[in-house]
C-alpha cells in the first residue's frame, strides 16, 4: 500500500518546502520537506548554510529526499498496523508518522488494532507538542475519519545562513501539477534500437571461410 497522490500533496503542504537546511521547533537540523538525519544521509546539519544558488535544483533535491524517506515510514505504518486500511486512513497515519514517528507506540494505533476507529481518530489530538502543531493534527484526523484532504498551494520558503526559515512571506508556491511533476519526474527517454546491418552476400563481402568452401565443393560463385 502507498500514500495516494492526495495524501503526498497534503502531507508536502503540512511539511512545507526548504530547499537549504534549517532548524525546526526542536531545534533539529533539517531540510527539504522534513528530512532529518534520522531518515538517513544526507545530515542536514553538515550541508552548506542558507539558500541553495540555484534554488530550482534545491527543490527538485527536497522533492528527491522525501520520495527516498516516505518509503520507510510507509513500511513502518504497515508493519503497526493489523487491519485493513482504507487509502484516506493510510494517508493520515503516514502524515502523522511522518511527523511524529510514533506509530508503533501512538494510542490511536492500539485504538484502530483493535477495531475502534472513532477513537483512533479523536486519538490524533493526543499528540499537540508543540501546540503550533493542533491545526495538522485536526486536518490529519478530519482526513483519517472523513477522508477530507487539504487543497491549495504549496509554500516554498526561504532560510538563512544561521537555519532560520523566513515564514512572513514563501519564495514561492507551487502548484499541485507542479509538485506531483517533482515527485514523479520523466523518465530519460528510452533510445530507438540500433539498425540490424544485413551483410551484403556478394563474392567480396562473405566470409573467407565461405568462399574457401564453395571453391572446394564445385560451388564458388562467379
Amino acid at each position: 500500500m502507498q500514500t495516494t497522490d492526495r495524501g503526498l500533496l497534503a502531507l508536502i503542504r503540512h511539511e512545507g518546502v526548504v530547499p537549504g537546511p534549517y532548524l525546526d521547533v526542536k531545534d533539529v537540523w533539517t531540510f527539504g520537506i522534513g528530512h532529518t538525519a534520522a531518515a538517513g544521509p544526507p545530515d542536514p546539519a553538515r550541508m552548506p548554510r542558507g539558500m541553495p544558488a540555484d534554488t530550482q535544483a534545491g527543490i527538485r533535491e527536497a522533492f528527491r529526499l522525501f520520495r527516498a524517506d516516505l518509503a520507510a515510514y510507509e513500511a513502518e505504518v504497515l508493519r503497526a498496523v493489523k487491519v485493513s486500511l482504507q487509502p484516506h486512513e493510510f494517508d493520515a497515519l503516514v502524515s502523522f508518522h511522518y511527523n511524529t514517528g510514533g506509530i508503533a507506540k501512538a494510542a490511536l494505533t492500539r485504538h484502530l488494532n483493535a477495531g475502534n476507529r472513532g477513537a483512533a481518530a479523536a486519538a490524533f489530538m493526543g499528540w499537540l507538542k508543540p501546540a503550533a502543531i493542533r491545526s495538522r493534527r485536526e486536518a490529519e484526523r478530519d482526513l483519517f475519519g472523513k477522508g477530507i484532504y487539504p487543497t491549495g498551494t504549496i509554500p516554498v520558503w526561504s532560510v538563512d545562513s544561521n537555519g532560520r526559515v523566513d515564514f512572513s512571506r514563501p519564495i514561492r508556491r507551487l502548484s499541485e501539477a507542479e509538485a506531483l511533476s517533482l515527485l514523479r519526474p520523466a523518465s530519460p527517454p528510452v533510445p530507438p534500437p540500433l539498425p540490424i546491418s544485413v551483410p551484403n552476400q556478394s563474392s567480396g563481402t562473405r566470409p573467407w571461410w565461405q568462399r574457401l568452401m564453395e571453391f572446394f565443393t564445385g560451388k564458388a560463385r562467379s
